[in-house]
């Protein structure tokens, strides 16, 4: 009885130290808000902020916690490879989604990234799915921690940026349709939505005569950062014809569109309505209009920055008046490209040139039979990849090593070819910073045999396709950016951080397991 007495003022005290420690934890958010902006450049969006509204890029920047070094750990930089990589926080060699399409060894057919001939399309006759994405993301892992009572939903005008921010348990992955400009999604996910068809009784199909691209605003119209001046004569454009849908995804009017639906979502989905955290993707465009190089529509590129700050000021807006300020986690990063100018380089006399990549495949299946004999070595070709008839080489009882380290030197005598990493070289060479972040973009169930490294200036050439390629490793800057819930230290940080780190980041958040194939730490400052 007295050892009982003795014990029990230690054990109120450790109660009562659990109890004040679970006070002072990190609330958990309602909502967290995971927005990825395709070809979002911090040159350009710093460069306008004289142009911005108060609640978008300048509130974010203002009272988030910026990343301003952001980098991708993977050579290879698409939009599906990207926003996979944010979503699972890992790479594309653990992920499986390597680049917006590669090639089918058993069909030797592209196969685009979220294709799926076993679900079928709903408004599209697009069939899609998550299934070459092999690993789990943090909204799957937020599914799974909840027993399935957190809501997810992925918003984009892109169908592999919708899916692949879904993830394999969302509720819903919903994308623009190019054909009819309807919001639309997949069965995978289960049935289409009664919100997400009210959504669509103001779709585009129905309104697209009446949209007109114009500037913002006259201040958008009259400041300018590019080289090529102000704006001479306001621009404006209409959506016509079959490319009609298409060219108002690339438009700066799009972003707009898509906060309407994500408001649409937010107040009718359920999204926010109990104290379970949910998880809505949103994808943005930042790039150049319709194809066209941004030497030809500068103004148009400011507008498209513009409309994008305003439509980010009215989501924030839109979910905390849904869950309450402070209540809600934004993060928003790129997808760490840009589109390229097309300059004719041999003016300036920069060094340039024309690399073909199936000339060359031809001129290696010819050595390689002036080598081993007679057969088709190589099978095809697809972007800067070549892939090898691995049977063949079995039939005639070849060394894949030999095979692979013949083609090497072959290649890299060729003009415009800095370096060939081949399958081998990948997964069994030394570590370098360099090697590493292409290996982090090959994958061995989906990537060429050889990889070729093509040379800086020059012109990556398919000619089956006519798909043509300007190669350039200049760095892209872009920002990292977490705003709302569980940042209370508003600040620049300068430190590179690459955004693998994002997924554990927000699992550390949310108190839920990491991705299953994220070895990535949290940033520091997020945890209780």
């Amino acid at each position: 009885m007295k050892r009982i007495e003795y014990l029990l003022p230690s054990l109120l005290a450790v109660l009562a130290f659990a109890g004040a420690e679970a006070q002072n934890a990190r609330p958990v958010p309602r909502v967290v808000v995971n927005i990825t902006v395709d070809h979002l450049r911090a040159d350009y969006m710093k460069a306008f902020l004289p142009v911005y509204g108060e609640d978008g890029f300048k509130r974010l920047l203002k009272d988030g916690r910026v990343y301003t070094r952001a980098e991708y750990p993977q050579s290879r930089l698409s939009r599906a490879s990207c926003v996979a990589t944010v979503a699972t926080g890992t790479v594309p060699y653990e992920h499986g989604v390597v680049n917006d399409t590669w090639l089918d060894r058993a069909t030797l057919r592209p196969v685009f990234c979220v294709d799926d001939p076993a679900c079928e399309g709903q408004l599209t006759g697009d069939k899609s799915s998550p299934r070459f994405l092999t690993v789990s993301t943090v909204s799957d892992e937020l599914k799974a921690a909840t027993d399935g009572k957190a809501m997810v939903y992925a918003i984009a005008p892109f169908r592999d940026a919708a899916v692949l921010g879904a993830g394999h348990a969302a509720d819903g992955a919903f994308w623009i349709n190019t054909l009819t400009g309807k919001w639309c999604g997949t069965s995978y996910y289960g049935a289409f939505p009664s919100w997400a068809r009210v959504a669509n009784q103001t779709s585009l199909a129905e309104n697209i005569d009446n949209y007109t691209w114009k500037p913002f605003s006259t201040l958008s119209g009259n400041f300018s950062y590019f080289l090529s001046g102000g704006m001479k004569e306001p621009f404006s454009h209409k959506f016509k014809g079959s490319h009609r849908f298409a060219a108002f995804t690339t438009s700066g009017l799009v972003n707009e569109y898509v906060t309407q639906f994500a408001k649409t979502c937010m107040e009718q989905s359920g999204v926010g309505n109990d104290d379970v955290t949910d998880y809505v993707s949103v994808t943005y465009y930042a790039g150049n209009y319709d194809g066209k190089p941004v030497s030809e529509t500068p103004m148009e590129m400011q507008d498209t920055y513009v409309r994008l700050d305003n439509a980010l000021g009215q989501l924030i807006r839109i979910v905390e008046q849904k869950v309450g300020q402070g209540k809600a986690l934004f993060v928003l990063t790129s997808t760490g490209y840009s589109d390229e100018e097309s300059a004719d380089l041999a003016k300036y006399r920069i060094p340039t040139g024309t690399f073909y990549i199936n000339r060359t495949a031809n001129l290696l299946n010819m050595y390689l039979m002036a080598l081993y004999g007679q057969g088709q070595y190589v099978e095809a070709c697809h972007e800067n990849e070549i892939y090898l008839n691995h049977k063949l080489l079995e039939t005639k009882q070849l060394a894949l090593s030999d095979v692979l380290g013949r083609a090497q030197e072959l290649l890299l005598q060729s003009d415009g070819v800095k370096d060939v990493y081949t399958s081998q070289r990948l997964l069994l060479g030394a570590w370098t910073p360099g090697i590493s972040r292409i290996r982090n973009s090959y994958n061995p169930k989906c990537s060429g045999d050889i990889m070729i490294q093509v040379a800086p200036g020059w012109k990556l050439y398919n000619e089956n396709t006519k798909e043509e390629r300007l190669v350039r490793e200049s760095y892209v800057p872009f920002p990292l950016i977490f705003f709302g819930c569980g940042v209370e230290d508003p600040q620049s940080v300068d430190t590179p951080v690459m955004t693998d780190c994002i997924a554990p980041t927000l699992a550390q958040v949310m108190r839920i397991r990491a991705p299953n194939a994220c070895t990535t730490a949290a940033l520091p400052g997020f945890s209780d």
